[in-house]
């Protein structure tokens, strides 16, 4: 019997602890008023609320699940646990998240507060500066639509129409008329994910980056303002002074004056009228050089017919008014009235010089070997020699001259046979007339020939092989008109049944033709196969949710069945500052004619 009245008293008491400790929980949950210096009512204006106001000693203090909240005035509705807070308002979430405005209301159901007049929303890592802001405490989120300003020390201010802050993440997402000014830039973009921990920004849609010296375009990109560091895809391109660099993806170092591009690259160097192209570049600003590999193509263009350079690499150095573009390993020239092969190619714009060399470390081992040599196509005639310099007027844009360095050798076929007219010497000297075409020819020191004679008809008259210190080449159109040998030493004309088979061939004749590009495409036909790098680019945009979403929504709705079990017939006030559509218990009010008037900005009571 005694042990059935203790278990009656424990269950009794555990019961009534329960109970207990359950009203004291629900509570807590409520919004407390911890000080207040005044305490009045006025039924007429707030009915069934209290009017709180501060005294000398302090504002009114008020509580409500890890927030405290300070101001001048406020209107307490118990009922519906809502609060007014007026003048010099301040709301402190933990140690991190501090709001300062002139007006806040908020509701202990939705954990909805709605600040207005000169908001002031600060974490560690910046300041959000807004007049009206949404700052939904469940989520964690704030929400201004009205036009805001964040600034953050290292990164510089950043502007917006609508935006959004994210505490958890730490992450602001900015939308329409995002503008980030810092002392060295402005970026301009339309969506803008910024991180305020590391200061990292990520540009979504049309975006603009301008500084003193580049201004940078992409429709998706990623920018480090506290290190200027920046990588850039889909339309990326990045604008010097007179350089244009495009390509599929970019990289940007403002410390440095640095950037590297990858896949379908495009440089315009505007001053000079000339482009490179390939899909791997880098760009030195300060120096003025561009280095770019992987099918690396060069493009001076001009009026009547541009030049076309291509190597495995490519480099272009010097200031605008003197360029030097160098082509390195296996190059090709294309031009449509000549054309060119070499290990290297030198070119200077300012002087009109081009150089092509062949370097001794990549000959054949084999000692009986024809040796590869730099080479010039013009129309019918082939040039080689170990070193080749091509002059051109820079405003005529034509060929002026040409030499040939050491073993120096042209040759040209024959106009109706399948045999060579071929001479051979120490150097040789080109002049070109105006159509582009070779219209002299001096071969000095130890020339030899062998040329085949022919009439006005065409007709064979003999094959002419001979020896002379020097030889002089005219030509009229693609024809040799006239041939000149200064100190002969040895020459004869033979019948083509008297001459030898087997010396129809100089010394070093080695006919290319099948090396020559005739086109564009055929500067990169010994190209192996290009296996470009996959980019791997930056997520897509994902839009903003809507901030009064189904959780907030739900929320709201509850606080109205809530009133309605009050007997409270008034619109709930936790569902004020909902848009319309979102609200389907407001909708109901509308039908009954209740009005949903917003809330203007207030100081005081009065």
């Amino acid at each position: 019997m005694k042990t059935a009245q203790f278990l009656f008293i424990f269950l009794s008491f555990f019961v009534l602890s329960s109970q207990a400790v359950k009203a004291q929980q629900q509570s807590q949950k409520r919004i407390q008023i911890e000080y207040s210096g005044f305490l009045t009512f006025d039924e007429a204006k707030y009915p069934g609320a209290k009017v709180l106001t501060r005294d000398d000693s302090g504002q009114i203090h008020i509580v409500h699940e890890g927030v405290n909240m300070w101001c001048d005035q406020a209107i307490h509705y118990g009922n519906e646990d809502f609060i007014e807070a007026y003048g010099h308002v301040k709301m402190k979430q933990g140690d991190t998240i501090n709001m300062n405005a002139k007006y806040v209301e908020y509701s202990g159901k939705t954990k909805l507060a709605f600040a207005s007049g000169d908001v002031i929303l600060t974490e560690p890592s910046s300041v959000l500066t807004t007049d009206t802001l949404f700052f939904d405490r469940a989520k964690q989120q704030a929400f201004y639509k009205t036009g805001g300003k964040v600034v953050r020390d290292s990164s510089g201010t950043i502007t917006s129409r609508i935006g959004r802050y994210y505490m958890n993440e730490k992450k602001y997402q900015f939308v329409s008329n995002v503008n980030l000014v810092n002392p060295e830039y402005i970026l301009n973009t339309e969506q803008l994910d910024y991180y305020t921990q590391n200061a990292l920004a990520y540009m979504y849609g049309p975006s603009t980056i301008t500084g003193e010296t580049s201004k940078i375009y992409c429709e998706r990109g990623f920018y480090d303002t506290q290190n200027d560091t920046g990588y850039f895809i889909k339309n990326s391109r990045i604008d010097y002074d007179n350089r244009v660099v495009e390509g599929d993806s970019l990289y940007f170092n403002r410390n440095t004056s640095f950037a590297s591009a990858t896949n379908n690259i495009k440089v315009t160097d505007t001053l000079n009228n000339s482009v490179i192209r390939g899909h791997y570049a880098e760009v030195y600003r300060e120096k003025d050089s561009v280095f770019i590999t992987k099918r690396a193509l060069a493009i001076t263009v001009q009026e009547r017919d541009s030049l076309y350079v291509h190597g495995d690499t490519l480099m272009v150095t010097g200031k605008p008014e003197h360029r030097i573009t160098r082509a390195f390993r296996n190059v090709k020239m294309y031009k449509s009235d000549m054309s060119g092969k070499a290990d290297s190619i030198h070119m200077d714009q300012q002087t009109g010089l081009t150089q092509l060399i062949n370097l001794g470390r990549l000959a054949p081992k084999d000692n009986f070997a024809v040796k590869r040599r730099p080479i010039i196509w013009n129309y019918d005639n082939q040039m080689t020699g170990d070193t080749i310099l091509l002059k051109s007027n820079n405003k005529t844009e034509k060929l002026d001259s040409l030499i040939v360095f050491n073993n120096a050798f042209i040759i040209s076929k024959d106009t109706v046979g399948d045999d060579y007219n071929q001479i051979t010497g120490q150097k040789l000297y080109g002049l070109f007339n105006e159509q582009n075409k070779l219209k002299q020819v001096d071969i000095i020191k130890n020339a030899e020939s062998i040329y085949y004679a022919r009439n006005d008809k065409q007709e064979l008259i003999g094959i002419e092989k001979s020896k002379s210190a020097n030889i002089s080449m005219f030509f009229d159109g693609n024809e040799i008109v006239e041939l000149r040998k200064i100190n002969q030493v040895d020459g004869t004309l033979f019948p083509e049944s008297k001459y030898p088979q087997n010396a129809k061939k100089l010394r070093g004749f080695d006919w290319r033709e099948d090396e020559r590009p005739r086109s564009v495409d055929d500067l990169f036909k010994d190209d192996p196969p290009l296996n470009l790098p996959v980019i791997k680019g930056l997520d897509p945009y994902v839009p903003q949710t809507d901030f009064f979403d189904t959780s907030l929504r739900e929320r709201a709705e509850k606080a109205e069945e809530q009133n309605k079990a009050k007997n409270i017939q008034k619109p709930s006030k936790a569902s004020r500052h909902l848009p319309l559509q979102n609200q389907d218990s407001i909708s109901k009010q509308l039908k009954a004619g209740v009005p949903q008037k917003p809330l203007k900005p207030k100081d005081t009571l009065n």
